[in-house]
């Protein structure tokens, strides 16, 4: 086609409030009684095909866990291996797909999510990741239909960026996928992020191998389906369930690999990162490692600051998703000043809070993940009940004979090196150190220094010299950093997603940062006037 396409910045889609009596919410109820009422067969999806096992592995909701809805098929080696050679079959079509091309199909793909599959997909998240209505809705629809069209749009301003040229000559920049297969490796907690992380690279041209969470599986076969419907091409991105060193051992050894895009933590970030450059030699070229890992997330309260917007902020950036975000407040520093208040408001909506099924929309938390999630939990406020230096101030008690039910907890500690003021604990836990008033530039150092982490920070304070030397002393310590406001909801196109320490690479989801890793720019120097004599001027005799 003889022209230059146009997307335009596309806006964030609307988060729907599920009233009573509305539509939204009758057609949730509606696809939450169809998928309950079934146990779905679950299939790889390698090279357009879908591929069963004789390995069935049960899928229970976290919140039910007496419940099937339905089994996967437990894939082995032999798949990663057929998943790779799908991908690299469909590589040459794909990377000769014009970019506007793939732009349609993610657009497209953002519609389904915003229209037609809306409910069904709410439905899976609830269900398969004990998300509420409103946690599901801002995730699976609302993040993954942003990642796709900003994506789209992102992809055209670097397409765009071409370089200057001088009489005579034309320069030009081609971005060229990469040169082999990615492989997206993608976390249970965020169906936007295992949507996006293999999306991502193939929007620019490349062919991936994805491997999503188990305990995510059954809303990923419902992202796949999407994208099936949207017109992505066979091959494209392939869809296994494998266990992670099983995975690791095929792809991380194989020559074409030539990127990895991962959310986890930060523990086997660090290792996939050994295992690979232990197998460089054996690679086509270097390959890209992106990856968005741990958090250890304060929230920094100064005694200017507003009691109760602090305490609304620690209740819904420690407690949201049962504290189940990279991004959760997990550690908060608040002055005697104002510590009494804070608590006042913070218990008030503790004590109103209600854990249960997400069926029942009047909770605003529901279970962990799993049995490993809850049982690390558990062992944390064992170990801090019997600690002399920490107080449960709230919550504490867990309970696994119907879910996975952990109650909002708040821990005080008058250490705060404890170790759940350092240590991710990825749970409903928050631990609070109550600092003397003049003591807040001893804080902000530790604020900066006790954790390896550098994701999200959040501070809180009215004083506007206090917040501009804050910024500036805690500027290494979060890639995502709020004033006055909690440290979760980033929002794609708003605030790019990422952190660097222990915290990641900060590549920046939800920005054009991120699609500029999965490139590889080639240079075109077109000259119009060739020389035809080897000499230069400064070579002529005098």
């Amino acid at each position: 086609m003889d022209a230059f396409f146009h997307i335009a910045p596309p806006p964030n889609e609307p988060v729907l409030d599920y009233a009573p009596g509305s539509s939204e919410r009758a057609a949730l109820k509606q696809a939450l009684a169809e998928l309950k009422s079934q146990q779905l067969d679950i299939p790889m999806f390698i090279g357009g095909k879908e591929v069963y096992t004789d390995h069935r592995v049960p899928i229970h909701p976290p919140h039910e866990h007496s419940h099937v809805l339905g089994h996967y098929s437990k894939g082995e080696k032999s798949h990663v291996l057929q998943a790779v050679e799908a991908a690299l079959k469909a590589k040459k079509a794909w990377e000769e797909t014009p970019w506007w091309e793939r732009a349609a199909i993610f657009m497209k793909a953002a519609e389904l999510i915003a229209t037609k599959y809306r409910a069904q997909l709410n439905a899976a998240a609830m269900l398969c990741q004990s998300k509420n209505v409103f946690q599901a809705e801002i995730d699976i629809v609302c993040e993954l239909a942003d990642f796709y069209r900003f994506n789209a749009y992102f992809a055209t301003q670097i397409y765009k960026d071409q370089p200057f040229s001088t009489k005579g000559t034309w320069n030009r920049m081609d971005y060229r996928p990469l040169e082999g297969f990615i492989f997206a490796l993608t976390p249970f907690n965020f169906a936007s992020i295992a949507g996006n992380l293999p999306g991502a690279p193939a929007l620019m041209g490349n062919t991936v191998v994805w491997k999503p969470s188990n305990d995510q599986i059954y809303s990923a076969w419902f992202i796949m389906q999407v994208l099936r419907e949207a017109g992505l091409p066979d091959g494209v991105i392939n869809l296994i369930y494998v266990d992670g060193p099983v995975a690791g051992e095929v792809l991380f050894a194989h020559p074409d690999f030539a990127g990895l895009h991962f959310t986890g933590s930060t523990t086997t970030f660090q290792t996939l990162w050994k295992n690979i450059a232990d197998n460089l030699q054996l690679y086509k070229s270097y390959p890209r490692i992106v990856g968005e890992t741990g958090g250890k997330d304060f929230v920094l309260v100064h005694a200017s600051a507003d009691p109760v917007e602090a305490a609304v902020a620690l209740t819904r950036g420690a407690f949201e998703y049962q504290g189940q975000k990279c991004s959760a407040a997990s550690r908060a520093y608040i002055p005697k000043s104002l510590w009494s208040e804070v608590w006042k408001v913070m218990r008030g909506h503790l004590e109103e809070i209600t854990l249960g099924s997400p069926e029942n929309f009047t909770h605003f938390m529901n279970a962990v993940i799993n049995r490993k999630a809850f049982d690390k939990i558990k062992n944390y406020l064992d170990e801090a009940r019997a600690n002399p230096s920490v107080e449960i101030l709230f919550g504490g008690e867990c309970d696994d004979s119907v879910g996975y039910f952990i109650q909002p907890t708040v821990l005080r500690t008058d250490n705060p090196f404890y170790r759940t003021m350092c240590e991710e604990i990825f749970g409903p836990v928050l631990t609070v150190y109550v600092y003397d008033d003049d003591e807040y530039d001893r804080i902000v150092e530790i604020v900066d220094k006790s954790t390896p982490y550098g994701l999200t920070g959040a501070l809180f304070a009215k004083d506007r010299a206090v917040i501009d030397r804050t910024t500036a002393a805690l500027r290494h310590a979060a890639g995502n950093y709020y004033i006055n406001d909690k440290p979760t909801g980033a929002v794609v196109g708003q605030q790019p997603f990422g952190g660097s320490r222990a915290s990641g690479t900060n590549d920046k989801a939800g920005s054009y940062l991120n699609l500029l890793r999965w490139v590889s720019p080639r240079t075109i120097k077109e000259n119009f006037n060739p020389p035809r004599d080897y000499r230069y001027p400064f070579m002529d005799a005098p």
